[in-house]
């Protein structure tokens, strides 16, 4: 599938076959194709929470407001950032680049982000965003239905997969086979939301 097909079809899935199983390799090759996203100084932010545990996932449920998405779906991943990430051995990020690169980034990086804690979340969330969005858009060139999911507890799905005190939770997405034909899409008129130049 090309990318302008996968982006006109994928839509918000709200129901899904409980019945049908994703397998592991097609959830690797999922992940693993994700994780080429972009991101702020290559940091590479996210965390991800594959939900396997069907007691964790009706757990998790009953903190999205019942919706069936979190249970019904293949796959519920939750999308998590590590706030911290920037710090935990960085030199990593870049140790395929020439030592001149790694040697203006690193510092550049402790610059950029320490004791900036809105920053750091900001980059993440951001990073979380664009991670997030290419997998829905794989998922859908996989043959597969996605939703991405914001309407549940954040303090207590957080509870439950144990979150680490220095993560934050960005949102869910839930990948699997949709069982219903999508409600038709409404968007606002582009050329109404671009301003040239300056608002």
């Amino acid at each position: 599938m090309d990318v302008i097909t996968a982006v006109q079809q994928r839509r918000a899935a709200k129901t899904f076959d409980p019945h049908h199983q994703m397998s592991a390799e097609t959830k690797r090759t999922l992940l693993e194709h994700a994780s080429l996203a972009p991101s702020a100084y290559n940091i590479q932010h996210w965390r991800v929470v594959d939900v396997q545990d069907p007691q964790l996932r009706a757990a998790i449920r009953e903190q999205a407001w019942g919706q069936a998405q979190v249970t019904d779906a293949s796959a519920l991943f939750v999308l998590c950032a590590d706030l911290e990430a920037w710090q935990e051995d960085p030199q990593r990020y870049w140790a395929t680049s020439p030592q001149p690169v790694q040697d203006f980034l690193l510092p550049k990086l402790d610059e950029y982000y320490r004791g900036k804690p809105e920053i750091a979340r900001d980059e993440a969330m951001r990073t979380l965003g664009i991670f997030g969005m290419t997998l829905m858009l794989l998922a859908q060139d996989l043959g597969y239905d996605s939703c991405p999911m914001d309407g549940f507890d954040f303090d207590a799905v957080a509870k439950l997969i144990h979150l680490p005190e220095n993560h934050a939770i960005g949102y869910m997405i839930a990948v699997g086979k949709g069982t219903e034909n999508a409600w038709e899409r409404n968007r606002v008129d582009i050329q109404s939301l671009i301003k040239t130049d300056h608002f």
